[in-house]
């Protein structure tokens, strides 16, 4: 049994959940996926996996083993990459999750360039507004918002970003005059941003003074996109990234609001970033990964 080729594939199993996934990934058959991981369960004398006729998830056993392969198989392709050298061409699978919302608005539209600049390069993109842990999940790269709080991953940053508040022209039109100040926002519908319960609170800041407003409206949601389509269809009010509402306010669908004062949430950054696992050699396929998104996105940091 080659150890090595059937720990790799004991790791494609683990993270697709299933025979017949991981063998797509793998170009093998499912028969030959499974019979490595039956040898691997042999020699080891333990069984890795519970299985059904869908689906297969890890016994303690096997978490336990993967834990302890996952640095020395990072080590491996490591010293792989080192030998190959920083300039070998870009290839293999590379697994990005994303926050929906610059997903949906960025990522997604610029793939086709990047697959069609990168034709050894496959790529699987997952979306979803929680954190992910990307070396359980083996995940290559992280597109988060806000600054990176885990000292064991590296971030770099894509695009600056600020808070703005903003308003459809018909909702001006009928509350406008309610809405001369920050506090003003107490009076009217503010369409909020949620992922837990609790009381929303906009924060503004213009020189020394510094103002706090509780918040409420028709609508809350724990989808940017879905918010960005009620503010322009004058629902409410709405506090976003100024990224998010870019094109927007370009055309005049959305009108920034008490903008003397910068607005947010909270204090934390809420620029892009990427965010990928420590490394002494980062693979090639993250690298250009990395370099084509701020490349392209570069016109935001002017926004």
């Amino acid at each position: 049994m080659n150890w090595l080729h059937a720990v790799k594939v004991f790791r494609e199993v683990a993270h697709q959940g299933s025979l017949s996934a991981a063998s797509r990934r793998l170009g093998m058959s499912p028969a030959t996926v499974s019979r490595h991981v039956t040898a691997l369960e042999h020699e080891l004398k333990a069984t890795l996996f519970h299985r059904s006729s869908r689906q297969m998830s890890l016994t303690e056993a096997g978490r336990t083993y993967k834990s302890l392969v996952d640095p020395i198989v990072t080590q491996v392709e490591e010293a792989g990459l080192a030998v190959e050298g920083l300039q070998s061409k870009p290839r293999g699978i590379l697994r990005v999750h994303s926050r929906m919302m610059v997903g949906q608005q960025y990522v997604v539209p610029l793939l086709p360039k990047f697959l069609t600049r990168y034709p050894e390069v496959d790529l699987e993109l997952t979306m979803s507004n929680f954190p992910v842990d990307i070396v359980e999940k083996g995940v290559d790269l992280d597109i988060r918002i806000g600054r990176l709080s885990d000292s064991t991953l590296h971030a770099r940053k894509i695009a600056t970003s600020r808070r703005v508040v903003v308003a459809a022209p018909a909702f001006l039109a009928r509350h406008g005059k309610a809405l001369r100040e920050p506090a003003d926002l107490a009076n009217v519908s503010c369409l909020t941003y949620r992922l837990s319960m609790g009381s929303v609170i906009w924060r503004f800041r213009r020189g020394p003074e510094e103002i706090e407003v509780p918040v409420t409206g028709r609508l809350q949601s724990d989808n940017g996109m879905s918010l960005l389509a009620a503010v322009i269809d004058g629902i409410g009010v709405a506090l976003m990234s100024d990224w998010a509402v870019r094109d927007a306010l370009s055309s005049g669908k959305l009108v920034a609001l008490f903008t003397d004062y910068s607005a947010s949430h909270s204090d934390y950054d809420n620029g892009i970033y990427a965010v990928f696992e420590k490394r002494d050699f980062l693979p090639q396929k993250t690298r250009v990964f990395i370099d084509f998104l701020c490349e392209e996105l570069a016109y935001l940091n002017g926004a």
